[in-house]
């Protein structure tokens, strides 16, 4: 198959980017494979690329910053997507002008705004894939809304999780599209893993409010006090980056825990780690978890919507704790701090669990997901409708609030401005 992806922006650090490299470089072994980046804001990206995966920019910014189309709004990106205001004119032109030039067979789209493209412009003869890298819940009323038009022009669209997965047959009628979980995937280690030897604790990820940082550094406050040779190692920038020094100092963990900026690739620093933590409200699936344990590191993590649950087997391979609860989360590393047989134990355990997370078994699902689909278009291209008349009322009644928080929302933000 020659396959095609539609990327934000390829030249830049994030978990889609990552994932997407990933499939790609993986999906090369067997097939051509291509990554088209809508935006390029630098010479190459920062993330390795596997050699045989074209890429190729829609608009450089670097000089068409300030093209006259660029400064017009999007009329095809739908405005409620979080990344409306980086999309253009100019963006809607040339991402119209490759679909409609593209001869693959498969086409990717990696985030909601992409698969409304994917879905209102992608030729008739290529399978049209929308990816879902966040999650329906976390996506505003507008905009579910707009999906919901959009999306029954897809033949796949594909979650990182079983639960969003459930949640999108739920609360959207799609007839005829293919609906399935593709979790992330991450590449075989390089390096040996851990031993769990070392004393530290090793996070990473972008340090934001949702990622609760905060809370887990309190919750270290507790193990350092008991075991005052150990350390937290937080990998990441973000707007959060001056607070949570703050923090470190208030609590007069200095000697403890160390905000160590970005790395990249982060495998050589797992590996010098014993644990893996995160303490997130929100995650959609949690590459770092996946990452960590492939490196041989028990994790623990807040039991968030919706990856932790899917990724950590409690008391196997890592511990879940509830969402914003410091005390459980500083219990559960002792736990594993204070054990070293436990600790070796479950970090063994997670990276032979983790092993489904590799590009192999990935890759095959989503072959075979391609390859139906496939199939389908080239056969009769018929697409089937069921559902049952449940189905489409409990579809309908999600709908409705969804308008009607919409309204509520544009109400509220036009008293807001009478008022000012």
């Amino acid at each position: 198959m020659k396959i095609s992806f539609l990327l934000h922006n390829a030249y830049g650090i994030g978990g889609t980017i990552s994932t997407t490299f990933n499939l790609a470089g993986a999906l090369a072994d067997r097939h051509d494979v291509e990554i088209v980046s809508v935006m390029r804001h630098r010479e190459r990206p920062e993330i390795a690329l596997d050699p045989r995966v074209a890429l190729r920019p829609l608009v450089d910014l670097r000089e068409e910053r300030d093209h006259p189309l660029h400064r017009r709004p999007a009329a095809v990106f739908p405005a409620a997507e979080y990344r409306y205001r980086q999309y253009s004119e100019l963006t809607d032109a040339r991402i119209a002008e490759c679909l409609a030039a593209s001869d693959a067979d498969v086409l990717v789209g990696t985030r909601p705004g992409l698969n409304v493209h994917l879905a209102l412009q992608g030729p008739e003869r290529s399978v049209r894939v929308g990816q879902e890298h966040l999650t329906l819940d976390n996506h505003p009323p507008r905009l579910r809304t707009a999906l919901r038009r959009a999306y029954r022009r897809l033949d796949v669209l594909t979650t990182v999780t079983e639960a969003d997965a459930a949640a999108y047959r739920r609360k959207m009628l799609l007839p005829g599209v293919r609906l399935a979980a593709l979790p992330n995937s991450v590449p075989d280690p390089v390096l040996p893993v851990a031993d769990g030897s070392a004393k530290v604790v090793v996070a990473a990820g972008r340090l934001v409010p949702v990622k609760r940082y905060d809370l887990l550094i309190e919750a270290f406050a507790r193990v350092a006090a008991e075991h005052p040779d150990w350390q937290l190692r937080i990998y990441g920038k973000g707007q959060e980056l001056p607070r949570l020094r703050q923090l470190v100092e208030d609590l007069g963990l200095a000697g403890n825990v160390r905000l160590m900026g970005v790395a990249s690739p982060m495998e050589a620093e797992w590996v010098k780690g014993s644990i893996g933590a995160a303490a997130s409200d929100f995650e959609p699936f949690g590459m770092t978890l996946v990452e960590a344990m492939r490196c041989g590191l028990p994790f623990v993590s807040t039991d968030c919507p919706y990856g932790p649950g899917e990724i950590i087997r409690d008391g196997a391979d890592g511990r879940l704790v509830p969402v914003g609860d410091r005390d459980a989360l500083a219990a559960a590393l002792l736990e594993l701090v204070g054990d070293d047989e436990r600790r070796r134990r479950m970090g063994r355990t997670a990276a032979e669990n983790a092993r489904r997370f590799a590009p192999g078994p990935v890759v095959a699902r989503a072959e075979l997901l391609f390859e139906e689909a496939l199939a389908a278009r080239r056969g009769d291209g018929h697409r089937a409708t069921g559902g049952g008349l449940g189905r489409v009322l409990v579809s309908q009644g999600f709908a409705a609030r969804d308008v009607a928080y919409g309204a509520a929302g544009r109400a509220r933000r036009m008293l807001r401005r009478a008022r000012g």
